[in-house]
């Protein structure tokens, strides 16, 4: 019997420009692809339509189907993936897994389990950079500590990053050592795993010149439907390389390369400080005496609180799974300031809606509304959402496009006034960071 290599697909959802594939079908024969439906995950979305799903399934069913066309298969199990491992090790022999770095909390203890199992079988388990320009100490500070401040971590980037950071793995030159499989195996449908299909759309995968280099002066304006690249979902899950998203964005967009800069950051605020997952980085920042106001919060989560852009923003993002990023600054900053509601059940919300969702992105940015987070606008600014409409929807297009009620007698009054909620909040904050 011959000693199989597996692939295990997770964030990493192509076959060209994939670190830990590459490294598979360079080094090894008989490279066996794996894509695991993790219950563990699986099991805690609360939407049977929710899309990401259906986008993960779309995107496996066309690997698999294009991996067919070349004579081999990628093997889809559904389960608990150490108990997909140790199954599949009773049916082949094994010789080693490779997959590429994962930085979430979840992920690394599930990883090191993998690891543990692994060693202990005698299988090799090796794992790659993929998902990031750069991860974990690679770039550090002068004292050899992670920065916790953005522009000095931009700037070091940017000092190091060279063509070599952003060359592409050549997986093509390496096809052959994919298994042959005669006999290809039926994908599991989202039905037999309890799901449907969704009935959201999914943006393309267009890396577009013209979007990027008009990203700076377009971005803020959400009425505006190329204003940002809608790549987010494509990122992350891995259906475009980072490496080719920077190269782009080198090339046309000083600004947009910026903002995968900050992706980049957040993650290794996550993988240094793991604790920010449901703890303020600022601890002083746990003692505010937040409101929890259940009434108040769905409000807030429907898009009825008499703020139209807030509103737009969250009828916007129930019903596409998308927000726009300078709206989505402002419903979190509204969430925490002016309602006084903790961040982290603003970033749960978005974590069951956003079809990008990113636990180290959609942490650091909640966080960074709220003042919370390392490098954080300070407690002290405080949106006006009504300002940021007329600075950034000045004709309510996006507002006139998602609350159609608006400017009728249908449309709810402010749920607070804005100058009181700027002066309850400033004295919540002020009261508990002066302790």
């Amino acid at each position: 019997m011959a000693k199989i290599t597996i692939f295990w697909f997770r964030r990493d959802l192509r076959l060209h420009d994939n670190a830990g594939l590459f490294y598979a079908l360079k080094e090894k024969a008989d490279v066996l692809p794996l894509f695991i439906f993790d219950t563990d995950i699986l099991s805690k979305l609360k939407d049977p339509a929710d899309a990401r799903v259906s986008f993960i399934h779309q995107t496996v069913s066309e690997i698999k189907e294009s991996l067919q066309k070349q004579g081999s298969d990628l093997l889809v199990r559904y389960g608990k993936p150490q108990d997909v491992f140790k199954s599949l090790s009773r049916e082949m022999e094994i010789h080693s897994i490779y997959t590429n770095h994962d930085y979430e909390p979840a992920a690394r203890r599930r990883d090191q389990h993998i690891s543990e199992w692994a060693s202990k079988s005698g299988i090799e388990y090796r794992t790659f950079k993929d998902q990031t320009l750069f991860e974990k100490d690679e770039i550090l500070t002068a004292s050899g500590k992670p920065y916790t401040v953005f522009t000095p971590y931009k700037n070091k980037v940017l000092a190091t990053l060279d063509d070599f950071y952003l060359e592409s793995y050549p997986n093509e030159n390496y096809e052959k050592s994919f298994i042959r499989q005669p006999k290809p195996e039926k994908m599991i449908s989202l039905e037999e795993m309890g799901f449907k299909k969704t009935k959201i759309k999914f943006p393309a995968l267009t890396l577009s010149s013209e979007v990027l280099k008009n990203y700076a002066q377009n971005r803020n304006f959400p009425a505006l439907e190329n204003g940002t690249t809608h790549l987010g979902i494509h990122l992350r899950f891995g259906t475009l390389s980072i490496r080719e998203a920077a190269r782009a964005a080198r090339k046309y967009s000083e600004t947009w390369l910026s903002e995968l800069i900050w992706r980049d950051f957040f993650m290794q605020i996550l993988w240094h400080f793991p604790e920010v997952e449901k703890h303020s980085f600022r601890p002083e920042y746990d003692k505010i005496s937040w409101r929890n106001s259940s009434k108040d919060f769905a409000k807030w989560c429907e898009g009825k609180t008499g703020y139209p852009l807030v509103d737009a923003g969250m009828r916007e993002l129930n019903a596409t799974g998308y927000m726009h990023n300078r709206v989505r600054m402002v419903t979190a900053s509204f969430l925490c300031k002016h309602l006084l509601i903790h961040w982290y059940k603003g970033e749960r919300y978005f974590a069951e809606k956003l079809l990008d969702y990113d636990l180290a992105a959609n942490n650091g940015n909640w966080q960074w509304a709220a003042g919370s987070g390392c490098d954080a606008a300070p407690y002290f600014r405080i949106f006006n959402p009504q300002a940021q409409a007329e600075k950034f929807d000045p004709d309510g297009e996006y507002i006139k496009k998602w609350v159609p009620e608006f400017q009728t007698s249908r449309y709810p009054e402010p749920m607070i006034e804005h100058a009181e909620a700027r002066g309850r909040c400033l004295q919540a904050f002020t009261k508990a960071l002066k302790k």
